[in-house]
């Protein structure tokens, strides 16, 4: 079950954490190219304060994005900001989402996300905590996916394994840890690939993050991840 009032306390600490990294750089700092192609650390946190008011959208009814185009723009404007601005907006837009999710609300309801994906109101929290997190790692300031909270690591390996499930171009693969076993990919009863590693470094491979490289595979290749 989906506690997304306990979510909701995850994403305030981990945007505290965030905050307080990001309060150590500089105006050249967030200039520098991010680990993510083609952006620089100021595109990384101008995403993620647009995001947080893209999520008070969609728990308000309305549409994440008016449209690509406009996300994206937005993104480019605000990249280039100087440290100060860029700090005042992310804890601006964190505080806009953290009130919008503590309204009363039917948490069970069905809400609209980017192209036509859709989720549980309730889940809208943890995904908001995985911008936080991930976003935060994509910064390439010293935080890590060895430092995320193990709760939240197993909670995103179980969600993108569940997401790739059923997946025509996944083959059907298992997961594994040494102690906990996940099973994706299409029709994946019965998985010819086994896929060993840390759980730092299996959500790394299946978020895009690493390349697989410190992971050990038996019968047969890594597999291909579609984009997420």
């Amino acid at each position: 079950m989906i506690d997304h009032a306990h979510d909701l306390v995850s994403v305030r600490e981990a945007t505290e954490r965030l905050l307080t990294a990001v309060g150590k750089l500089d105006d050249a700092a967030v200039r520098e190219p991010s680990r993510l192609s083609g952006w620089s650390r100021g595109h990384v946190l101008a995403h993620l304060a647009r995001n947080a008011d893209a999520l008070v959208n969609v728990l308000e009814g309305r549409p994440m994005y008016a449209d690509a185009a406009v996300r994206d723009t937005d993104i480019e404007r605000d990249a280039p900001r100087p440290l100060d601005v860029q700090l005042a907006d992310l804890r601006e837009s964190a505080a806009r989402f953290q009130e919008a999710a503590a309204v009363p609300a039917d948490w069970s309801r069905t809400v609209e996300l980017r192209n036509g994906v859709t989720d549980a109101a309730a889940r809208v929290p943890f995904r908001r905590w995985v911008e936080v997190e991930l976003h935060h790692v994509d910064l390439g300031i010293g935080y890590e996916l060895e430092d995320l909270p193990e709760d939240f690591v197993a909670r995103e390996i179980d969600f993108l394994t569940e997401r790739f499930a059923g997946h025509p171009d996944v083959p059907p693969t298992r997961l594994t840890d040494g102690t906990h076993a996940w099973i994706t990919g299409r029709g994946a009863e019965n998985p010819a690939v086994t896929v060993t590693g840390s759980r730092a470094d299996l959500l790394g491979r299946l978020a895009g993050r690493r390349d697989g490289s410190g992971l050990t595979v038996a019968g047969g290749p890594l597999p291909a991840l579609p984009p997420l």
